[in-house]
């Protein structure tokens, strides 16, 4: 049974591979064009975009990385093998979407205490361009976002991105039309701040993973339940439930028998509750005799 769930585990992790690479190459060529339009029209949210754009890079290729990394064999000293590099490159993601959001805001006020001179048509046409290569960023790694932590992470980037470009098309059209130059550094400030708002879940979800805290959508007392009404259990202890990497939930547990179902049966029946009723594949669960854990303490 757990070697079907990791073959499934693996084949996911090769289509969120496909979903990264492809998005790679799509934002790094254009993030030269956006660099150069940037500097061509003088346009700090442009600029900015840039940047953002620029750790959307380096957040694809980090996760990238991750996942080759992850799907190493497990060397004897590490048991888990290297899931947690996915999570790890979640967390430097998200600490990267803060660092970049900090220096456009420090950026923008000095713009606009000192105003500069913007091409407001090129900058829109650049802007245009920069969102047309965000939505089909969205639209290639939309399929393993909600299954995968670090893909979410590298959605975010994206998501993010493109809600920026849309704030340098509004500026652009400010720029343009009424020669409000004040439009591109608060676009930027924007786009700061829409950043920051998209990296704190990220930044909190991988902290939650990285404490081995129970997933969100599990609830552990109904866990317990469940594992409680299975005929054949007396009581559940020591449990634990946490998550290794995105899509792989781990369990164990120490389960009072009765003996009134032979072990091997009940083993079978537990794991089935598992499996059908909250989807968790990966479980250790130690079945004892009535009264053993009072006289292990006793010993």
């Amino acid at each position: 049974m757990q070697s079907h769930a990791h073959e499934d585990h693996a084949r996911s992790r090769g289509e969120d591979s496909r979903r990264l690479s492809a998005t790679l190459a799509l934002v790094s060529l254009y993030l030269i064009a956006e660099v150069l339009g940037g500097l061509w029209t003088h346009s700090l949210a442009l600029l900015a975009d840039a940047g953002h754009m620029l750790s959307d890079v380096a957040a694809l290729a980090l996760s990238l990385f991750a996942i080759w990394l992850a799907q190493r064999p497990a060397p004897m000293e590490r048991t888990f093998g290297y899931h947690r590099a996915e999570i790890l490159a979640a967390l430097a993601n998200g600490a990267a979407l803060v660092a970049v959001a900090i220096l456009i805001l420090i950026e923008a006020a000095q713009r606009l205490s000192a105003p500069r001179e913007v091409l407001g048509g090129p900058m829109l046409a650049v802007a245009v361009g920069g969102l047309l290569v965000n939505l089909a960023g969205l639209w290639i790694l939309h399929g393993g976002k909600s299954s995968n932590l670090n893909v979410r992470g590298a959605w975010l980037h994206v998501l993010s991105d493109a809600l920026g470009s849309i704030g340098v098309i509004a500026a652009a059209l400010l720029v343009w039309l009424f020669g409000w130059t004040r439009a591109d550094p608060i676009a930027s400030i924007g786009i700061a701040l829409l950043v920051i708002f998209s990296s704190w879940q990220l930044l909190r979800e991988t902290a939650l993973v990285l404490m081995e805290a129970a997933p969100s959508h599990i609830r552990v007392e109904e866990v317990r339940g469940a594992l409680r009404e299975t005929p054949g259990v007396l009581s559940v202890h020591d449990l634990h439930v946490w998550t290794i990497t995105s899509g792989l939930v781990s369990l164990s547990c120490h389960v009072e028998s009765s003996h009134q179902v032979p072990d091997h049966q009940l083993l079978a029946a537990l794991q089935d509750v598992l499996r059908e009723r909250f989807a968790i594949d990966h479980v250790t669960i130690q079945i004892e005799p009535a009264g053993f854990e009072d006289n292990a303490r006793i010993c």
